[in-house]
């Protein structure tokens, strides 16, 4: 039996793995040294590596990202933390114009291996500065990846397949799914980037999801089963590659699609899901597209309020129940 770990764990591990394996990986953030990150993400990093390779920084978000792209420009792999994915915004310049467009403006000469992990989403009551998804914003920006796992395995193969990357890779680790717990992942495990996963087989309708709108989709999954309907459950994994073919694959099975993000609606990389079944999958169709998103609001810090803007299993169950009784 596969030992246990936590999401948080996994992160840590997977870091880990890749810088016992590569010497030119280093890591870079607030308090991510002898403190192990305000999340314990980064825990065991600095015991292990000291103070070389593990580097605390200023609280300044724009200095930790454009040190990550001067160090990536001159042959390091470096692992840069935002704390909160809000702060992205603090460094936008160098995530949408320098970053993404350097390998393109320099014609190939410059390559950026780099990524930038940030804990990211609600559902814990930090308000509204602190509990933004904002894979979208993102998604708005081309030559960057994005991967955005579910489960601890997925964090480690996908952590393994992001610092690998020569191109840019932006790493959204959610904070709702900290201490989830799953199976650890063997050793050299890599998950591609751009390969979705199917969560759970079914046939009447499919639940495209990421990041913790999976285990939402899987909890109303499993609650549906026992009234009769089957509900496959595709985990995206990624943003960007986008597997799309998993995805139309599903709808071919079941002729009803479900999309649960936690991005605003107004926006939200559902759209662009949707957008592509639509123009590719329409003849695949029984039903409408439907899409389940957070509210375009700041989002609360009061639980039964932010439970209002943000995706839960009710509102996912009742959503399929609409779904199939079309």
């Amino acid at each position: 039996m596969a030992d246990v770990i936590t999401y948080r764990e996994a992160v840590a591990e997977g870091i880990a793995r890749e810088m016992r394996r590569d010497r030119s990986v280093v890591c870079l953030g607030e308090d991510i040294g002898a403190a192990g990150g305000v999340f314990k993400t980064t825990e065991g990093l600095f015991a292990e590596f000291g103070g070389e390779r593990v580097w605390d920084t200023p609280i300044s978000e724009q200095a930790i990202v454009g040190i990550a792209l001067g160090a990536a420009m001159t042959g390091m792999r470096p692992i840069a933390e935002i704390m909160f994915s809000d702060f992205l915004a603090c460094c936008w310049d160098y995530l949408a114009n320098e970053i993404p467009k350097m390998r393109y403006m320099t014609g190939g000469q410059v390559t950026v291996p780099l990524v930038v992990r940030t804990a990211n989403g609600g559902g814990l009551g930090f308000g509204a500065q602190h509990s933004q998804s904002v894979e979208n914003w993102a998604l708005a920006i081309p030559g960057l990846k994005i991967a955005a796992p579910s489960t601890p395995a997925d964090v480690i193969g996908m952590m393994a397949a992001a610092i690998r990357s020569d191109d840019p890779v932006v790493f959204f680790e959610h904070k709702g799914l900290m201490a989830s717990k799953g199976e650890t992942a063997p050793p050299g495990h890599v998950v591609p980037l751009g390969r979705a996963a199917v969560a759970r087989q079914g046939s009447d309708a499919t639940v495209v999801a990421l990041a913790s709108t999976v285990p939402l989709a899987l909890e109303a999954a499993g609650q549906l089963a026992v009234e009769g309907p089957s509900i496959e459950v595709i985990d995206l994994r990624c943003l960007v590659p986008l597997d799309m073919a998993t995805v139309l694959a599903s709808v071919g099975r079941t002729s009803r699609l479900l999309i649960v993000e936690e991005n605003p609606y107004q926006g939200g990389w559902g759209g662009t899901v949707a957008s592509i079944v639509a123009d590719e999958g329409f003849e695949l169709l029984d039903a409408p597209i439907r899409r389940i998103a957070a509210a375009c609001v700041p989002l609360p810090f009061a639980d039964a309020l932010e439970d209002e803007v943000i995706p839960t299993t009710a509102k996912v169950t009742a959503a399929l129940r609409m779904l199939l009784a079309y």
